[in-house]
């Protein structure tokens, strides 16, 4: 039974000894925050869009981050130093060479469900080609590539016609590129070298093992195992790396040389992929260069 309320209000006990039901606009407790809610990054609630997996989902989504056109492949031939003209700085530069790129193929979104362009640089002797690949570059009609990389495009508009050469007029001075090569392969090394581990104590008793890893792992608490991706000692380098975001400062058309500002991965005489950069804005190419010309290819590849 509910307790009786004090018919003289001037007896009535303190708010806070009276029952909650006989309080007119008593505050409900909860937990609830009184500031204002940060936005949930999942998506959780109603009315929420269906998940979609398909293969066109997937390139909507990549619709932004696609490039426009393809990339060109070149070889490092080494580094170099430019001066500012208004500053007289001094900055290092990277000489990436072309040689006899040409388009080989297409991937088409009907066919491939994507929409790709096959890109070949250098020679290759025909004898040191299987025969499926001579079938492949006849089919062409260009020589024998000794390096093949596809690039993805976003639409058809960026496909260019077979056999067409890009030469470095296809990238301009002042605009940004990504490189991409494999890193220079440095071995076997250890902690400190690979991953940066500071090592062992070099006094206090410690012997002989001032640069090792230590301890892998727990004994009991961490389920007694090695926790896979840890770092640990092995094989350093020899990986793709890519660079962004670096600028083109010079072009020379006539001998195929592009240089980069700064630096890129890889030794000399390595392979780079050179395509525009994604964070960067689209540059405006003219319509010219979509328009390469047919590369004069006096050897043809035969099956």
């Amino acid at each position: 039974m509910a307790p009786k309320v004090p018919p003289s209000f001037s007896n009535l006990p303190l708010p806070f000894l009276i029952p909650r039901l006989f309080l007119q606009g008593a505050p409900k407790r909860g937990i609830k925050s009184i500031s204002t809610p940060r936005p949930n990054r999942f998506n959780r609630g109603q009315n929420l869009p269906l998940l979609e997996s398909t293969t066109a989902a997937a390139l909507k989504r990549k619709h932004f981050t696609t490039p426009l056109r393809t990339g060109a492949l070149g070889t490092k031939k080494g580094m170099t130093a430019m001066y500012e003209p208004g500053t007289g700085r001094r900055f290092p530069c990277t000489v990436v060479q072309m040689d006899q790129v040409q388009v080989v193929a297409h991937k088409t979104r009907q066919k491939h469900g994507y929409f790709a362009v096959q890109i070949g640089s250098g020679w290759k002797h025909p004898s040191n080609v299987t025969r499926p690949l001579l079938g492949h570059f006849a089919e062409s009609q260009v020589s024998p590539k000794r390096h093949l990389v596809e690039f993805k495009v976003r639409d058809e508009s960026g496909l260019l016609g077979v056999g067409k050469t890009i030469g470095a007029s296809w990238f301009q001075e002042g605009q940004y590129v990504d490189a991409r090569a494999n890193s220079r392969g440095m071995g076997f090394a250890g902690g400190m070298k690979r991953h940066g581990f500071s090592g062992q104590p070099a006094s206090h008793g410690t012997s002989l093992t001032h640069r090792a890893m230590g301890s892998a792992g727990q004994s009991q608490g961490g389920g007694s195992r090695v926790y896979p991706g840890k770092k640990m000692p092995g094989r350093m380098g020899g990986h793709q790396v890519t660079t962004q975001n670096v600028k083109v400062v010079k072009v020379d058309d006539e001998k195929g040389i592009v240089v980069l500002q700064g630096s890129i991965a890889g030794p000399d005489g390595c392979l780079v992929k050179l395509s525009d950069a994604i964070r960067k804005p689209w540059p405006n190419v003219p319509t010219d260069l979509l328009q390469a010309q047919p590369a004069v290819d006096p050897v043809r590849a035969t099956a």
